[in-house]
């Protein structure tokens, strides 16, 4: 049985953090407004819940759950197993960060009528995104 742990993250919105977790290749993605059971590789009930949760069968082979629960500050907080912390680490959590981060300002330039001129990724893993708008 893995032990579970939690990591903090300045994500804040749920709509975008399920965005970025597809863009991130993950489609199947939970979202709750009550905190849902999460579940070990064995199908187990765990004692950890959490909001947004990436069930285990589409995480990987002998993986478990792995979700994002709000915590009292409205940011979410990872909950990852420590056998998935392999392969779900620091690295992934700032990809992570990176694309939240896109479909933030994804949803800024549609709110705010801005057209996408160019959205091109660095060889740095930085994104440069150029909008316009016309008046």
């Amino acid at each position: 049985m893995s032990h579970f742990t939690r990591v903090r993250t300045a994500l804040r919105d749920p709509e975008l953090l399920v965005t970025a977790l597809a863009s991130l290749g993950f489609t199947a993605v939970e979202r709750h407004d009550d905190p849902q059971t999460l579940y070990g590789y064995r199908g187990d009930a765990r004692p950890e819940r959490a909001q947004v949760i990436i069930r285990r069968r589409h995480v990987g082979r002998l993986s478990n759950d792995i979700g994002f629960r709000r915590g009292d500050d409205g940011t979410f907080e990872a909950v990852i197993s420590d056998y998935d912390r392999s392969r779900y680490d620091r690295a992934w959590l700032t990809k992570l960060a990176r694309a939240y981060g896109h479909a933030a300002a994804l949803r800024y330039a549609a709110d705010n009528g801005y057209e996408i001129d160019s959205d091109t990724l660095e060889k740095s893993g930085e994104r440069r995104l150029v909008l316009r708008r016309y008046t």
